[in-house]
């Protein structure tokens, strides 16, 4: 079959979720009907809401903004505080179930899953059956509703979840974006936020179709490669694949949630570097190599994106990670303010195993006009790391840090 990928997303997670344990619990108001949302202190109304119910939409109440202001647009509104734990429950019941068709399952947030139909294909009549199955079985068993998003591409199931809602399938296939997805506002597009929308308004472009046709030397001279990366969505390419747990198993890596949100590419790139300093001290210990790349960003929302790349040769130094993770973190960060990064390691390889050259390598040379790392950097920069990865052993992690 050809490929085949659903992306599963819970309406209103965390506002459903507690309506459905508040209903469990002999509660009169199912939180789903009327104008309410999730947020922080119900005291002071201090923090963002983090949910909101499709009435509250009524009222121009929006995620992540000020909890003060949704109240200041519907002073009647009823406010719910979270509760991770049950959060947390309820997803692992629906991974649960999700797993007793297929492990091809990667969950990209505790309210979001993709899943890789293809393998499985043969058993059901079709991908839209399938899809309708999954939907009407978890609202029966569990009480609260799904979207399910069905393309050939990953990221058009995505964004196919995101089309009417609750409870319903949409189908996302390449041959039908010119009709479904093109007229859309390109602030719908995957990954494009505020940022990006406001410099293609200045430019003209307002809908996913006029980014899709856009001149990319425009596009690259004012978004750089984020400007490469939505187009490509906006043009249906996206080559990546489901990620399963079992492959992010065999990964190393860390994360980080700041005393404060990340606002400004110098502060996350120095996060990052922290963060690549850990992996690499654990590849060294373990005795690996890392083949690939992950960046994560998880923003104020709690709404998780991860970026991967495979690299030419396997690295495990601070340094090269870093050279690696940055270009992740460009594609992928929308400007908005960043609550938590993490940097994993994965396609790990023993530090024994024989590595492949490249017929472009010059083992003997320090000096490259070409730009490219010669062996003999990687060698002398593995050194540095081994000489500072000694220190730290033994005087602490902060005894010693490379300058940036």
């Amino acid at each position: 079959m050809d490929p085949c990928f659903f992306h599963i997303d819970v309406n209103s997670a965390f506002l459903s979720w507690t309506a459905v344990d508040r209903l469990a619990h002999g509660d009169t108001v199912d939180l789903r009907e009327v104008p309410s949302i999730i947020g922080g202190d119900q005291s002071s109304r201090h923090g963002i809401v983090l949910a909101k119910s499709i009435p509250a939409k009524k009222y121009h109440i929006e995620t992540a903004e000020p909890i003060v202001n949704a109240f200041k647009k519907y002073p009647d509104l009823i406010m719910a505080p979270p509760d991770m734990k049950l959060y947390h429950r309820m997803s692992k019941q629906m991974m649960d179930y999700l797993h007793s068709f297929t492990d091809d399952i990667e969950q990209a947030s505790v309210d979001e899953v993709y899943l890789d139909f293809a393998p499985i294909a043969h058993l059901y009549e079709s991908p839209l059956s399938f899809a309708n199955m999954i939907r009407e079985t978890i609202y029966s068993k569990f009480g609260f509703t799904v979207n399910v998003g069905i393309s050939d591409v990953k990221v058009l199931a995505k964004m196919a979840s995101d089309f009417t809602k609750p409870n319903k399938t949409h189908t996302l296939y390449r041959s039908e974006i010119k009709e479904k997805m093109w007229p859309l506002p390109v602030g719908d597009l995957f990954l494009c936020g505020k940022s990006a929308q406001a410099t293609l308004k200045k430019l003209e472009i307002n809908t996913i179709g006029d980014l899709a046709t856009a001149n990319p030397d425009v596009l690259n001279s004012h978004l750089k490669s984020m400007g490469a990366l939505l187009q490509n969505f906006a043009n249906g390419i996206d080559d990546s694949v489901v990620n399963t747990q079992e492959r992010e198993a065999k990964g190393i890596g860390n994360s980080t949630t700041g005393s404060h949100d990340i606002t400004t590419k110098e502060e996350a790139s120095k996060v990052i570097y922290s963060l690549c300093e850990s992996v690499s001290l654990r590849l060294k210990k373990a005795g690996f190599l890392a083949g690939s790349v992950t960046v994560e960003i998880k923003y104020a929302d709690f709404k998780s994106f991860s970026h991967q790349t495979g690299l030419e040769r396997p690295i495990y130094t601070a340094k090269a990670l870093h050279e690696a993770a940055m270009p992740l973190f460009d594609a992928l960060w929308n400007q908005s303010p960043i609550r938590l990064l993490g940097v994993r390691a994965t396609k790990l390889v023993s530090e024994d195993e024989p590595m492949q050259l490249s017929l472009f390598d010059d083992c003997f040379s320090i000096d490259n006009s070409s730009g490219q790392k010669s062996i003999a950097d990687d060698l002398k920069e593995k050194k540095l790391e081994s000489a500072l990865s000694s220190i730290r052993d033994k005087y602490g992690k902060n005894a010693i840090r490379k300058g940036m």
